[in-house]
Protein backbone atom coordinates (compact mmCIF):
# COMPACT_ATOMS: atom_id res chain seq x y z
CA UNK A 1 0.00 0.00 0.00
CA UNK A 2 2.80 2.42 1.21
CA UNK A 3 4.69 1.56 -2.27
CA UNK A 4 1.76 2.50 -3.96
CA UNK A 5 1.37 6.03 -2.47
CA UNK A 6 5.30 7.10 -2.96
CA UNK A 7 4.66 5.69 -6.63
CA UNK A 8 1.41 7.87 -7.08
CA UNK A 9 3.49 10.69 -4.96
CA UNK A 10 6.34 10.98 -7.81
CA UNK A 11 3.88 10.43 -11.06
CA UNK A 12 2.17 13.30 -9.60
CA UNK A 13 4.25 16.44 -9.13
CA UNK A 14 1.24 18.61 -10.00
CA UNK A 15 -2.60 19.04 -9.85
CA UNK A 16 -2.75 17.46 -13.63
CA UNK A 17 -0.89 14.88 -13.49
CA UNK A 18 -2.63 13.82 -9.88
CA UNK A 19 -6.33 13.86 -12.02
CA UNK A 20 -4.75 12.15 -15.16
CA UNK A 21 -3.30 9.25 -13.00
CA UNK A 22 -6.62 8.97 -10.75
CA UNK A 23 -8.77 8.86 -13.92
CA UNK A 24 -6.18 6.11 -15.24
CA UNK A 25 -7.20 4.34 -11.88
CA UNK A 26 -10.24 4.32 -12.13
CA UNK A 27 -11.07 3.69 -15.70
CA UNK A 28 -8.83 0.41 -15.39
CA UNK A 29 -11.01 -0.26 -12.49
CA UNK A 30 -14.09 -0.32 -14.28
CA UNK A 31 -15.37 3.31 -14.05
CA UNK A 32 -15.70 5.16 -17.33
CA UNK A 33 -15.76 8.99 -17.73
CA UNK A 34 -18.25 11.04 -19.11
CA UNK A 35 -18.81 14.12 -20.66
CA UNK A 36 -20.71 16.61 -18.74
CA UNK A 37 -21.67 18.77 -22.17
CA UNK A 38 -23.69 15.51 -22.78
CA UNK A 39 -26.65 14.34 -21.52
CA UNK A 40 -26.40 12.20 -18.90
CA UNK A 41 -29.23 9.34 -19.31
CA UNK A 42 -30.05 7.12 -16.73
CA UNK A 43 -28.11 5.92 -14.34
CA UNK A 44 -28.35 2.31 -12.41
CA UNK A 45 -27.33 0.60 -9.44
CA UNK A 46 -23.92 -0.37 -9.32
CA UNK A 47 -22.80 2.44 -12.50
CA UNK A 48 -19.54 3.67 -12.10
CA UNK A 49 -18.20 6.54 -13.76
CA UNK A 50 -16.00 10.14 -13.52
CA UNK A 51 -15.68 13.34 -14.83
CA UNK A 52 -13.15 15.91 -14.92
CA UNK A 53 -13.09 19.29 -14.93
CA UNK A 54 -10.01 21.72 -16.49
CA UNK A 55 -8.04 18.91 -16.17
CA UNK A 56 -7.64 19.86 -12.64
CA UNK A 57 -10.33 18.15 -10.57
CA UNK A 58 -12.33 15.03 -10.63
CA UNK A 59 -15.44 13.60 -9.31
CA UNK A 60 -16.02 9.62 -9.33
CA UNK A 61 -19.11 7.99 -8.60
CA UNK A 62 -20.45 4.74 -8.00
CA UNK A 63 -23.97 4.56 -7.80
CA UNK A 64 -26.21 2.90 -5.27
CA UNK A 65 -28.56 0.06 -5.19
CA UNK A 66 -31.35 2.23 -3.21
CA UNK A 67 -32.45 5.56 -5.18
CA UNK A 68 -30.28 8.45 -4.42
CA UNK A 69 -33.26 10.29 -2.84
CA UNK A 70 -34.21 7.50 0.11
CA UNK A 71 -30.11 6.68 0.87
CA UNK A 72 -28.42 10.20 -0.04
CA UNK A 73 -24.31 9.98 -1.20
CA UNK A 74 -20.96 8.89 0.83
CA UNK A 75 -18.79 12.07 -0.17
CA UNK A 76 -15.15 11.62 0.25
CA UNK A 77 -13.58 15.31 -0.38
CA UNK A 78 -9.74 16.03 -1.14
CA UNK A 79 -7.66 18.69 -3.27
CA UNK A 80 -5.05 17.76 -5.83
CA UNK A 81 -3.06 21.11 -5.61
CA UNK A 82 -0.07 22.00 -3.25
CA UNK A 83 1.83 25.45 -2.92
CA UNK A 84 4.52 25.91 -4.94
CA UNK A 85 5.73 28.59 -8.06
CA UNK A 86 4.27 28.98 -11.02
CA UNK A 87 6.19 30.03 -14.40
CA UNK A 88 5.08 33.26 -15.68
CA UNK A 89 4.47 33.87 -19.46
CA UNK A 90 8.16 35.43 -21.19
CA UNK A 91 9.97 33.74 -18.13
CA UNK A 92 13.86 33.76 -19.54
CA UNK A 93 15.15 36.35 -18.10
CA UNK A 94 18.94 36.23 -19.06
CA UNK A 95 21.65 37.03 -16.86
CA UNK A 96 25.64 37.93 -16.91
CA UNK A 97 27.70 34.60 -18.18
CA UNK A 98 24.66 33.33 -19.96
CA UNK A 99 23.16 32.06 -17.02
CA UNK A 100 19.49 31.97 -17.46
CA UNK A 101 16.71 32.42 -14.64
CA UNK A 102 13.10 31.71 -15.10
CA UNK A 103 10.18 34.41 -13.49
CA UNK A 104 8.00 33.00 -11.43
CA UNK A 105 5.26 33.40 -9.11
CA UNK A 106 4.25 32.24 -5.84
CA UNK A 107 1.37 29.23 -6.27
CA UNK A 108 -0.35 28.93 -2.28
CA UNK A 109 1.14 29.29 0.88
CA UNK A 110 4.63 27.32 0.31
CA UNK A 111 7.50 27.59 3.10
CA UNK A 112 10.11 29.31 0.28
CA UNK A 113 13.26 28.23 1.91
CA UNK A 114 12.84 24.82 1.82
CA UNK A 115 12.77 25.20 -1.80
CA UNK A 116 16.59 26.35 -1.74
CA UNK A 117 19.48 24.01 -2.71
CA UNK A 118 17.33 21.23 -4.02
CA UNK A 119 16.86 19.44 -7.32
CA UNK A 120 13.72 20.46 -9.10
CA UNK A 121 11.89 20.06 -12.21
CA UNK A 122 8.87 21.33 -14.55
CA UNK A 123 5.38 20.01 -14.54
CA UNK A 124 2.13 20.46 -15.69
CA UNK A 125 0.55 21.46 -19.38
CA UNK A 126 1.53 22.77 -22.34
CA UNK A 127 -1.68 24.27 -24.81
CA UNK A 128 -1.04 23.56 -28.62
CA UNK A 129 -2.81 24.35 -31.66
CA UNK A 130 -5.76 22.39 -32.27
CA UNK A 131 -7.80 22.39 -35.42
CA UNK A 132 -10.83 24.76 -33.83
CA UNK A 133 -9.50 27.78 -32.42
CA UNK A 134 -12.15 27.31 -29.74
CA UNK A 135 -10.59 23.82 -28.13
CA UNK A 136 -6.94 24.06 -28.57
CA UNK A 137 -5.39 20.60 -27.39
CA UNK A 138 -4.10 20.24 -24.12
CA UNK A 139 -0.85 17.86 -23.33
CA UNK A 140 0.64 17.16 -20.43
CA UNK A 141 4.36 17.70 -19.13
CA UNK A 142 6.47 15.92 -16.29
CA UNK A 143 10.32 16.69 -17.16
CA UNK A 144 11.82 13.37 -14.93
CA UNK A 145 15.07 14.82 -14.28
CA UNK A 146 17.01 17.41 -12.42
CA UNK A 147 16.22 20.63 -14.26
CA UNK A 148 16.16 23.62 -12.13
CA UNK A 149 17.81 25.27 -8.36
CA UNK A 150 16.92 27.79 -6.44
CA UNK A 151 20.56 29.02 -5.19
CA UNK A 152 20.97 30.40 -1.82
CA UNK A 153 22.85 33.29 -1.62
CA UNK A 154 26.85 32.41 0.58
CA UNK A 155 26.88 33.05 3.91
CA UNK A 156 29.46 35.21 3.56
CA UNK A 157 27.35 37.90 1.64
CA UNK A 158 24.32 37.10 4.23
CA UNK A 159 25.86 36.70 7.91
CA UNK A 160 22.49 37.54 9.41
CA UNK A 161 21.19 34.30 7.46
CA UNK A 162 20.51 31.96 10.48
CA UNK A 163 19.15 34.66 12.35
CA UNK A 164 16.32 34.53 10.23
CA UNK A 165 15.93 36.56 6.46
CA UNK A 166 12.79 38.01 4.71
CA UNK A 167 12.54 36.26 1.27
CA UNK A 168 11.54 38.46 -1.79
CA UNK A 169 8.88 36.37 -4.06
CA UNK A 170 9.94 38.67 -6.68
CA UNK A 171 13.83 38.35 -6.34
CA UNK A 172 15.12 35.33 -4.23
CA UNK A 173 13.06 32.45 -5.34
CA UNK A 174 13.63 32.15 -8.82
CA UNK A 175 15.48 29.29 -10.12
CA UNK A 176 18.20 28.62 -12.34
CA UNK A 177 17.32 26.88 -15.78
CA UNK A 178 20.73 26.96 -17.40
CA UNK A 179 23.70 28.60 -19.66
CA UNK A 180 23.39 29.36 -23.21
CA UNK A 181 25.91 28.19 -25.11
CA UNK A 182 24.90 29.95 -28.40
CA UNK A 183 22.88 32.99 -29.71
CA UNK A 184 20.27 30.80 -30.89
CA UNK A 185 19.31 29.96 -27.39
CA UNK A 186 18.93 32.78 -26.15
CA UNK A 187 15.24 33.54 -25.20
CA UNK A 188 14.39 29.91 -26.18
CA UNK A 189 16.07 27.79 -23.75
CA UNK A 190 12.47 27.45 -21.95
CA UNK A 191 10.75 26.45 -25.58
CA UNK A 192 13.52 24.07 -26.42
CA UNK A 193 12.84 22.49 -23.06
CA UNK A 194 9.55 21.94 -23.75
CA UNK A 195 9.49 20.97 -27.31
CA UNK A 196 12.04 18.33 -26.29
CA UNK A 197 9.71 16.75 -24.02
CA UNK A 198 7.10 16.92 -25.46
CA UNK A 199 8.05 15.69 -28.83
CA UNK A 200 10.00 12.39 -27.04
CA UNK A 201 6.55 11.78 -25.42
CA UNK A 202 3.90 12.28 -28.75
CA UNK A 203 4.21 8.96 -30.55
CA UNK A 204 5.27 9.86 -33.90
CA UNK A 205 4.59 14.09 -33.65
CA UNK A 206 6.40 16.64 -34.21
CA UNK A 207 5.90 20.15 -32.66
CA UNK A 208 7.86 23.45 -33.31
CA UNK A 209 7.43 26.59 -31.47
CA UNK A 210 4.57 27.94 -33.23
CA UNK A 211 2.46 25.55 -32.50
CA UNK A 212 2.86 25.76 -28.81
CA UNK A 213 0.10 28.58 -27.09
CA UNK A 214 0.51 28.59 -24.32
CA UNK A 215 1.22 27.07 -20.47
CA UNK A 216 0.90 26.39 -16.87
CA UNK A 217 3.62 25.19 -15.60
CA UNK A 218 5.23 24.79 -12.45
CA UNK A 219 8.11 23.65 -10.32
CA UNK A 220 8.41 20.49 -8.66
CA UNK A 221 10.50 18.38 -6.18
CA UNK A 222 12.45 16.15 -8.45
CA UNK A 223 13.50 13.65 -5.29
CA UNK A 224 11.18 11.00 -5.10
CA UNK A 225 9.25 10.30 -1.98
CA UNK A 226 10.77 7.58 0.46
CA UNK A 227 9.95 6.45 3.57
CA UNK A 228 12.59 6.97 6.62
CA UNK A 229 12.96 6.21 10.28
CA UNK A 230 15.00 3.29 12.01
CA UNK A 231 11.42 1.28 11.49
CA UNK A 232 10.76 3.13 7.89
CA UNK A 233 8.09 4.42 10.09
CA UNK A 234 7.64 7.94 8.51
CA UNK A 235 7.14 9.23 4.62
CA UNK A 236 9.05 12.24 3.58
CA UNK A 237 7.45 14.09 0.48
CA UNK A 238 6.06 16.84 -1.51
CA UNK A 239 2.42 17.17 -1.73
CA UNK A 240 1.14 14.95 0.88
CA UNK A 241 -1.15 17.98 1.94
CA UNK A 242 -3.44 16.69 -0.12
CA UNK A 243 -2.12 13.97 -2.59
CA UNK A 244 -1.51 11.64 0.34
CA UNK A 245 -5.64 11.93 1.15
CA UNK A 246 -6.89 12.15 -2.27
CA UNK A 247 -5.21 8.52 -2.98
CA UNK A 248 -6.43 7.08 0.41
CA UNK A 249 -9.75 7.77 -0.65
CA UNK A 250 -9.27 6.46 -4.09
CA UNK A 251 -7.98 3.17 -2.47
CA UNK A 252 -11.18 2.90 -0.31
CA UNK A 253 -13.04 3.51 -3.54
CA UNK A 254 -11.75 1.35 -5.35
CA UNK A 255 -11.78 -1.68 -2.65
CA UNK A 256 -15.62 -1.18 -2.13
CA UNK A 257 -18.35 -2.57 -3.74
CA UNK A 258 -22.13 -1.30 -4.80
CA UNK A 259 -23.59 -0.36 -1.37
CA UNK A 260 -27.10 0.84 -0.80
CA UNK A 261 -25.74 4.40 -0.51
CA UNK A 262 -24.45 6.34 -3.97
CA UNK A 263 -20.63 6.84 -3.04
CA UNK A 264 -18.79 10.00 -4.30
CA UNK A 265 -15.12 10.61 -4.48
CA UNK A 266 -14.37 14.50 -5.32
CA UNK A 267 -11.10 15.75 -5.89
CA UNK A 268 -11.10 19.68 -6.18
CA UNK A 269 -8.42 22.45 -7.29
CA UNK A 270 -7.54 25.68 -5.90
CA UNK A 271 -7.74 24.59 -2.01
CA UNK A 272 -4.14 26.78 -1.68
CA UNK A 273 -5.67 29.72 -2.82
CA UNK A 274 -9.49 29.96 -1.74
CA UNK A 275 -11.28 27.78 -3.92
CA UNK A 276 -13.14 30.10 -5.91
CA UNK A 277 -12.91 28.85 -9.21
CA UNK A 278 -15.05 26.84 -12.00
CA UNK A 279 -12.77 23.67 -10.33
CA UNK A 280 -12.62 24.33 -6.72
CA UNK A 281 -14.94 23.63 -3.86
CA UNK A 282 -16.48 27.31 -4.10
CA UNK A 283 -17.81 26.22 -7.41
CA UNK A 284 -21.76 24.90 -8.00
CA UNK A 285 -20.10 22.04 -10.66
CA UNK A 286 -20.20 18.96 -8.07
CA UNK A 287 -23.94 20.10 -7.08
CA UNK A 288 -24.84 19.99 -10.68
CA UNK A 289 -23.81 16.53 -11.33
CA UNK A 290 -25.25 15.40 -8.11
CA UNK A 291 -28.51 17.22 -8.93
CA UNK A 292 -28.29 15.54 -13.06
CA UNK A 293 -27.76 11.65 -11.27
CA UNK A 294 -30.47 12.68 -8.59
CA UNK A 295 -33.06 13.57 -11.45
CA UNK A 296 -31.87 10.80 -13.86
CA UNK A 297 -33.72 8.60 -11.61
CA UNK A 298 -36.68 10.28 -10.47
CA UNK A 299 -37.36 13.51 -12.52
CA UNK A 300 -37.69 15.95 -10.36
CA UNK A 301 -35.32 18.40 -8.54
CA UNK A 302 -37.03 16.78 -5.09
CA UNK A 303 -34.89 14.18 -5.12
CA UNK A 304 -31.56 15.80 -5.00
CA UNK A 305 -32.82 17.77 -1.93
CA UNK A 306 -33.62 14.61 0.12
CA UNK A 307 -30.76 13.33 -0.69
CA UNK A 308 -28.70 16.25 0.18
CA UNK A 309 -30.43 15.67 3.95
CA UNK A 310 -29.22 12.19 3.93
CA UNK A 311 -26.12 12.34 2.97
CA UNK A 312 -22.29 12.63 5.02
CA UNK A 313 -19.22 14.02 3.58
CA UNK A 314 -15.94 13.76 4.80
CA UNK A 315 -13.64 16.72 3.98
CA UNK A 316 -10.14 15.21 3.70
CA UNK A 317 -7.22 17.35 4.52
CA UNK A 318 -3.85 16.65 6.27
CA UNK A 319 -3.66 17.95 9.55
CA UNK A 320 -0.76 19.65 12.03
CA UNK A 321 1.30 16.78 13.59
CA UNK A 322 2.63 17.49 17.20
CA UNK A 323 6.26 18.93 16.56
CA UNK A 324 8.84 18.24 19.06
CA UNK A 325 10.88 21.08 18.59
CA UNK A 326 7.76 23.01 19.17
CA UNK A 327 5.50 22.42 21.62
CA UNK A 328 4.54 25.75 22.70
CA UNK A 329 2.64 26.35 19.30
CA UNK A 330 0.03 23.51 19.95
CA UNK A 331 -2.88 23.22 21.95
CA UNK A 332 -2.14 21.83 25.51
CA UNK A 333 -4.82 19.06 25.22
CA UNK A 334 -5.61 18.62 21.48
CA UNK A 335 -1.93 18.09 19.76
CA UNK A 336 -2.47 15.06 17.63
CA UNK A 337 0.70 12.65 17.01
CA UNK A 338 2.62 10.89 13.90
CA UNK A 339 1.02 7.25 13.93
CA UNK A 340 -1.93 8.10 16.28
CA UNK A 341 -4.88 7.66 13.19
CA UNK A 342 -6.97 10.16 11.65
CA UNK A 343 -7.62 13.99 13.17
CA UNK A 344 -10.72 15.45 13.53
CA UNK A 345 -10.15 18.85 12.97
CA UNK A 346 -12.14 21.49 15.28
CA UNK A 347 -12.73 25.43 15.44
CA UNK A 348 -14.43 27.70 17.30
CA UNK A 349 -14.65 30.34 14.74
CA UNK A 350 -16.06 27.15 11.77
CA UNK A 351 -13.12 27.65 9.98
CA UNK A 352 -14.05 23.49 9.86
CA UNK A 353 -17.41 21.67 8.92
CA UNK A 354 -17.13 19.50 12.30
CA UNK A 355 -19.65 19.64 15.06
CA UNK A 356 -20.26 17.29 17.90
CA UNK A 357 -22.21 15.05 15.55
CA UNK A 358 -20.47 15.05 12.72
CA UNK A 359 -17.35 13.97 14.59
CA UNK A 360 -18.90 11.59 16.69
CA UNK A 361 -20.19 9.75 13.27
CA UNK A 362 -16.50 9.58 11.94
CA UNK A 363 -14.93 8.50 15.51
CA UNK A 364 -17.79 5.71 15.17
CA UNK A 365 -16.96 4.67 11.73
CA UNK A 366 -12.83 5.00 12.93
CA UNK A 367 -14.07 2.58 16.00
CA UNK A 368 -15.82 0.19 13.12
CA UNK A 369 -12.56 -0.37 10.76
CA UNK A 370 -10.51 -1.02 13.98
CA UNK A 371 -8.50 2.46 14.19
CA UNK A 372 -7.27 5.04 16.91
CA UNK A 373 -9.05 8.33 16.21
CA UNK A 374 -7.49 12.07 17.51
CA UNK A 375 -8.33 15.26 17.58
CA UNK A 376 -6.79 18.77 16.68
CA UNK A 377 -7.64 22.19 17.77
CA UNK A 378 -5.64 25.28 17.36
CA UNK A 379 -3.99 27.02 20.39
CA UNK A 380 -6.11 29.70 21.14
CA UNK A 381 -2.67 32.43 20.57
CA UNK A 382 -2.21 30.78 17.26
CA UNK A 383 -4.37 31.45 13.81
CA UNK A 384 -5.40 28.12 11.63
CA UNK A 385 -6.11 27.61 8.45
CA UNK A 386 -8.89 26.63 6.45
CA UNK A 387 -10.22 23.84 3.72
CA UNK A 388 -12.74 22.18 1.67
CA UNK A 389 -15.50 21.45 3.91
CA UNK A 390 -17.01 25.02 5.03
CA UNK A 391 -16.58 25.79 1.09
CA UNK A 392 -18.39 23.31 -0.31
CA UNK A 393 -21.20 23.24 2.51
CA UNK A 394 -21.33 26.85 1.19
CA UNK A 395 -22.95 25.56 -1.80
CA UNK A 396 -24.57 21.91 -1.05
CA UNK A 397 -25.43 22.27 2.86
CA UNK A 398 -24.19 18.96 4.15
CA UNK A 399 -23.72 17.04 7.18
CA UNK A 400 -20.04 16.59 7.72
CA UNK A 401 -16.27 16.63 9.21
CA UNK A 402 -13.30 18.06 8.38
CA UNK A 403 -10.27 15.54 8.81
CA UNK A 404 -6.80 14.34 7.89
CA UNK A 405 -3.52 12.58 9.14
CA UNK A 406 -1.59 14.59 11.33
CA UNK A 407 1.87 15.48 8.97
CA UNK A 408 4.93 17.89 9.81
CA UNK A 409 6.04 21.03 7.54
CA UNK A 410 2.94 21.42 6.09
CA UNK A 411 3.20 23.43 3.08
CA UNK A 412 7.47 22.86 2.94
CA UNK A 413 8.67 21.49 -0.46
CA UNK A 414 9.02 18.34 1.92
CA UNK A 415 6.29 17.23 4.88
CA UNK A 416 6.87 14.26 7.28
CA UNK A 417 3.82 12.40 7.55
CA UNK A 418 3.25 8.92 9.68
CA UNK A 419 3.19 5.15 7.34
CA UNK A 420 0.69 3.60 9.94
CA UNK A 421 -1.56 6.57 9.56
CA UNK A 422 -2.08 6.20 5.77
CA UNK A 423 -3.13 2.71 6.76
CA UNK A 424 -5.52 3.74 8.88
CA UNK A 425 -6.92 6.33 6.99
CA UNK A 426 -7.69 3.42 4.25
CA UNK A 427 -9.11 1.48 6.39
CA UNK A 428 -11.47 4.19 7.91
CA UNK A 429 -12.25 5.34 4.35
CA UNK A 430 -13.48 1.90 2.94
CA UNK A 431 -15.50 1.42 6.13
CA UNK A 432 -17.48 4.59 5.21
CA UNK A 433 -17.94 3.28 1.25
CA UNK A 434 -19.21 -0.06 2.69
Amino acid sequence: MIKRLLSFLDASPVNFLAVKNIADTLAANGFHRINPALPLGEVKSGDRFFVTKNDSSIYAFRIGNKPIADAGFHMICAHCDSPTFRIKPNAEMLTEGGIVKLNTEVYGGPIMSTWFDRPLTLAGRVIVRGEDVMQPETLLLHIKRPLLQISNLAIHFNRQVNDGVALSKQKDVLPLLGQITSQLEAGNLLMNVILEELNSTAAGRQFCAKDVLDFDLYLADATPACTFGVHNEFISSGRLDDLSMCYAGLEALIASDTTDTTQVLAIFDNEETGSQTKQGAGSPFLAYILKRIAMSQSHTEEAYYQAVERAFMISADNAHAWHPNYPEKYDPTNHPMLGGGPVIKFNAAQKYASDAVSAAVFAGLCEKAGVPCQRFVNHSDVAGGSTLGNILASSIPLRGVDMGNAILAMHSCRETGSVVDHEYCVKVFTEFFS
